[in-house]
């Protein structure tokens, strides 16, 4: 193909999807973190070829405004087949352009599988990806002479006891110039069981007309398969994360068991990682040579430092997390926080925009949020800041080598100086001097002579 001729691609996009039973049209419907639509795109961008053109049809309004508005769009109204849904997008396209046709609900083809099938295209011709299935049923079936040349595309409605048995099957993705589709579908009927205006009927149209045919067999049943329900996009959820697991174990990464992990971002990896069983990894995170996560952890848009420890059913969102830090079991961080080296988050520890400096440990049911916490400085368990007046959010701050008694409310605004030390069950609602004892509770009392109330009897 000649390297000045731009290839566009067109994403089918117009379908309702009625066998998801959902208000959300079928190429909005969720694929790890991101639409089936956006899957499609995101492989199309990484082939930097001209912006695509997406049709629109069933809820156009929704899926254009899933779109951001930076993609050209054409509408197909009525929704009359796949021949019509592309004719609706030619007039958007250069006639000398090459039209790659693909479909919003096919979002595991991979980019590498597209540029073969460019590449096999010959000059002024058309390229088809097909794939050979155990069981075709539903498919159009290829159909070649006896010299294995493509003469059509037949559907499996419109299919004869002979044809149905063939198991080269059309994907639905191809490759041709824009003058060729807008002569061929100018020519295709819709005298067919749906009454629809199908796309495959142009491979019998070139081969009349002498137009070279080339085929492009992918090997991976996969990558073409079309999601149309929820069991279809349950297999596709298997798929990703089987071929996301592999990825960073390629990358290095040990995981206890791959079949378990879900991957619904982009996860970055350094060497000796180890990752056990039912983690969940959404948005962006990079783990950081020799970083372990324990069974049932979440890890959203985080970053953890060379050797950090995340331990069983923790929940990290938003977070930084420093060098040799401890986090866990059962502990939370919310976005804003930062640990520096060696900070220790035990067991029940809630942290929110907060700063704890190296060193530094909370390991028992506390809540530390709006917080600045020095180095080394210890907190006792059921420690809590009182961060929130019920109109705005107050800043606590704690000084290095501080000590925290257990069971200590911090009335923020408040500082607490370095090195100084609050006796347990306070309510510290005043500055805390530095290296200091700081007391605030009810003296307590005993009383002579109290009885316990007795039962009265009837």
């Amino acid at each position: 193909m000649p390297v000045d001729v731009p290839v566009v691609p067109v994403i089918l996009a117009a379908g309702r999807g009625t066998r998801m039973h959902s208000a959300r049209p079928k190429v909005l419907q969720a694929l790890a973190e991101k639409t089936l639509l956006a899957h499609v795109l995101d492989t199309v961008c990484g082939l930097e070829l001209a912006p695509p053109v997406v049709v629109l049809g069933h809820a156009a309004d929704q899926v254009e405004a899933a779109l951001g508005g930076n993609y050209v769009t054409a509408t197909q109204s009525p929704q009359l087949g796949t021949g019509h849904a592309l004719q609706c997008a030619l007039a958007a396209i250069d006639a000398a352009a090459v039209v790659l046709v693909l479909y919003g609900d096919v979002p595991l083809i991979r980019p590498q599988t597209l540029k073969a099938l460019l590449a096999s295209r010959p000059s002024d011709g058309l390229a088809l990806l097909t794939v050979t299935l155990p069981d075709p049923s539903g498919y159009g079936r290829i159909v070649r002479d006896d010299s294995g040349a493509v003469v059509g595309i037949v559907e499996e409605r419109d299919a004869d006891e002979s044809q149905k048995a063939l198991r080269e099957v059309n994907t639905g993705i191809m490759a041709a110039p824009c003058a060729r589709w807008a002569d061929w579908l100018s020519r295709v009927g819709c005298d067919n069981a749906q009454g629809e205006y199908y796309l495959t009927d142009c491979i019998a149209l070139a081969k009349a007309d002498g137009v070279p045919i080339a085929t492009h067999r992918c090997h991976d049943i996969d990558e073409t398969q079309g999601v149309n329900d929820r069991s279809q996009l349950a297999q596709a959820e298997r798929v990703l994360r089987a071929r996301r697991a592999s990825a960073l174990m390629r990358a290095g990464a040990l995981l206890r068991n791959p079949d378990t992990i879900e991957i619904r971002g982009h996860v970055h990896v350094g060497s000796d990682v180890e990752i056990d069983n039912g983690a969940v990894f959404e948005g962006d995170v990079t783990l950081a040579d020799g970083v372990r996560i324990g069974a049932h952890c979440v890890l959203r848009n985080c970053r953890l430092e060379r050797g950090a420890e995340v331990l069983a059913q923790s929940v990290i969102d938003g977070a930084e997390v420093g060098a040799g830090c401890r986090i866990g079991p059962f502990a939370r961080l919310r976005p804003g926080t930062r640990l520096a080296a060696g900070a220790h988050v035990g067991n029940f520890v809630e942290i929110k925009n907060a700063e704890i400096d190296s060193g530094s440990k909370i390991n028992h049911l506390s809540y530390i949020g709006d917080a600045s916490i020095g180095a080394g400085v210890n907190v006792g368990a059921g420690t809590i800041t009182c961060n929130y007046d019920g109109v705005n959010k107050h800043r606590t701050r704690i000084g290095a080598h501080a000590f925290i008694g257990s069971n200590t409310a911090l009335v923020a605004p408040v500082s607490v100086g370095p090195g100084a030390t609050i006796g347990a069950g306070s309510v510290i609602t005043r500055d805390a001097p530095d290296d200091k004892l700081t007391l605030a509770r009810a003296r307590q009392s005993t009383i002579e002579g109290w009885r316990r109330p007795a039962k009265h009897k009837e």
